[in-house]
């Protein structure tokens, strides 16, 4: 099998990391998502509750808020240095070699490599809050929230670090709708670029 490295970026409750985590499995390779924060954490000095919470939010480019944000005597943000560590790591794991990388601006840090496929995952919204409810215990007000908050906090994120519209099917080589297409097709597609 050659080295291929795929990311996943996806709309919560997609099933995204559910794919990408089932693609690791059948083929053997290692699943990055939220191990990463471990890295981020060592790499830093930060807790990783902290990295986690940080990681999640982008620096606000309101004037009035950038005074009033932790900076360090370079004017850097603490998600910015976040962000930093987070590129090294993510670039670490690609060297490594075959892996799948889910979330975390992956598709972008690893935009110039060619042995890299970029996958974004999305559903309808009928279907994303039905999965979450599922997954978390949550009424549909509830799920409803969280995936809009969520996919907010990605997209706010993403945007910031990249200058890249979040879900844009020109920044992917696939562009995978769980609603219409079953998980399994889904895997299978991701499958078909180890071949």
């Amino acid at each position: 099998m050659k080295q291929t490295i795929i990311t996943i970026s996806r709309e919560f409750g997609s099933g995204g990391h559910f794919i990408g985590e089932e693609v690791s499995k059948r083929l053997g390779i290692p699943f990055y998502d939220k191990n990463i924060i471990q890295q981020i954490a060592e790499k830093t000095g930060f807790s990783e509750d902290f990295v986690k919470e940080q990681s999640e939010y982008a620096p606000s480019k309101n004037m009035f808020a950038y005074a009033f944000v932790g900076r360090d005597h370079t004017g850097s943000s603490l998600s910015d240095r976040i962000y930093a560590a987070q590129t090294q790591v993510i670039r670490n794991l690609a060297e490594k070699g075959s892996c799948i990388i889910i979330g975390r601006c992956a598709d972008y840090i690893l935009k110039d490599r060619p042995d890299t496929y970029h996958i974004f995952v999305y559903g309808d919204e009928y279907e994303k809050i039905s999965r979450t409810q599922q997954l978390f215990n949550l009424s549909e007000k509830d799920a409803r929230a969280m995936n809009r908050d969520m996919d907010k906090k990605r997209r706010l994120h993403y945007e910031y670090y990249t200058d890249r519209k979040w879900g844009d099917p020109q920044n992917h080589c696939m562009c995978l709708n769980t609603s219409a297409l079953d998980t399994e097709r889904c895997i299978r597609y991701i499958l078909d670029l180890f071949e």
